[in-house]
């Protein structure tokens, strides 16, 4: 190209630049560009949303709290102590009651009381089961014993339970049923709550010194009579510490 023709190209594209209309179709141009960019990856990110959903909702569910289930990080193969019989009614895995998410460690076990005097642990169940469809709030627990000594299994021991707040992701909650307005503990429901919680201190190493009340992560008054009666969860967790030991002595 000669230098005249140089010159040419150089006011030509010197007039474009300068010409309001062309600015306008650039700047059109550059501005779809940047909404179709936007759509696409808002577009990725639903589908990535969408099957991370559905996923979660198609994963296999563990049946029983066993040695074949998969673990939280510290937890060791249940050989020494019976597992406790279960009723294992697993909630659906929803936002509401069962997030599915994986509880990467058991640092303690949360005491909590259900607050409705003369339900079951069924009753209490099936109320976590129904969150995923009245949207009333979020809750649940890993398990809940009855009036009766039963225990119901609600979520797997690997996996998050909506109960004890700031704690949800390293510990493991039970719910107790109660049969008055004190929230004392019926004698069966109690003798199941100190053979569950030591199982459960055995199966993830920890002690009497790892349990916690509700109350003692967020000031609730929960489990309440453990709450107003110092005295009886002190005795509580010395009648797990010397479950464990005649366990251990066979």
């Amino acid at each position: 190209m000669d230098e005249q023709a140089i010159k040419r190209k150089r006011y030509k594209n010197s007039r474009r630049k300068n010409d309001p209309r062309y600015m306008r179709r650039r700047r059109r141009i550059w501005t779809c560009l940047a909404v179709l960019s936007v759509v696409c990856l808002l577009g990725v990110w639903a589908i990535h949303r969408r099957e991370v959903k559905k996923r979660a909702l198609l994963r296999e569910v563990p049946v029983v709290v066993t040695e074949t289930e998969d673990l939280p990080a510290g937890a060791r193969e249940v050989t020494e102590m019976e597992r406790p019989p279960l009723d294992v009614q697993l909630l659906t895995v929803n936002e509401y009651s069962r997030p599915g998410i994986t509880l990467e460690a058991v640092n303690g076990i949360v005491i909590h009381y259900t607050a409705n005097p003369g339900t079951s642990a069924l009753d209490n169940r099936n109320y976590f089961e129904n969150l995923k469809t009245s949207h009333t709030t979020k809750a649940s627990s890993h398990f809940i014993i009855g009036l009766e000594g039963e225990i119901v299994q609600c979520i797997p021991c690997s996996e998050w339970a909506y109960a004890s707040n700031e704690r949800n992701g390293d510990t493991i909650s039970i719910e107790c049923c109660i049969p008055d307005e004190s929230g004392k503990f019926t004698d069966k429901t109690y003798d199941s709550l100190v053979e569950l919680v030591s199982w459960l201190c055995f199966r993830y190493s920890l002690n009497e010194t790892d349990l916690l009340r509700h109350y003692d992560i967020t000031g609730k008054n929960c489990p309440k009579y453990f709450v107003e009666q110092p005295q009886a969860w002190d005795d509580f967790c010395g009648d797990v510490k010397a479950y464990m030991e005649k366990k251990a002595n066979g």
